[in-house]
């Protein structure tokens, strides 16, 4: 049986059917008719009103990373929305967030634990204890009967 034969009978059986159930042809064509109303009158009831254009700030996705993610969920938490476009709107940016408090302490965080033992830093820690070490010692023995003068200040002390 040929395509068109086998349309032709489906037609036919379908017209067949819906001559015979009247009050469901009446419901299938009313129905759409009904919603589409709805519709019609919702609008005209309610007009739409004109609002300005609105940017929302950036915000990661996962895949951004960790930080950017987050910053992007707690920074922007209650969706603002501005008129002019937000710097984060730039392509290839992924976050806007660089002088935000999680930021620097993430920044902070990550040259404390990535910090390098064969740094110089630790000497000027080690000559100041040592220095507080020599003031305190200093200060733990009997002064010498002698007049009182003036008190070599730390500079003396350290030197």
């Amino acid at each position: 049986m040929s395509v068109s034969t086998q349309l032709g009978l489906l037609l036919w059986k379908n017209f067949t059917y819906r001559r015979r159930q009247t009050l469901q042809l009446l419901v299938e064509i009313v129905w759409p008719l009904f919603i589409f109303f709805i519709l019609i009158a919702v609008r005209v009831n309610y007009p739409p009103y004109e609002q300005h254009e609105c940017h929302f700030p950036n915000k990661a996705m996962p895949s951004a990373g960790t930080l950017p993610w987050l910053q992007g969920i707690l920074c922007n938490a209650n969706n603002p929305c501005f008129r002019s476009p937000t710097p984060g709107e730039s392509p290839g940016v992924v976050g806007n967030f660089n002088d935000s408090i999680i930021s620097r302490l993430f920044s902070d965080a990550k040259k404390i634990l990535l910090y390098s033992q064969n740094d110089k830093n630790l000497e000027g820690f080690k000559e100041l204890a040592h220095a507080l070490k020599g003031l305190q010692e200093s200060r733990s023995e009997p002064e010498p009967l002698t007049e009182p003068g003036p008190e070599p200040g730390l500079y003396e002390v350290l030197v």
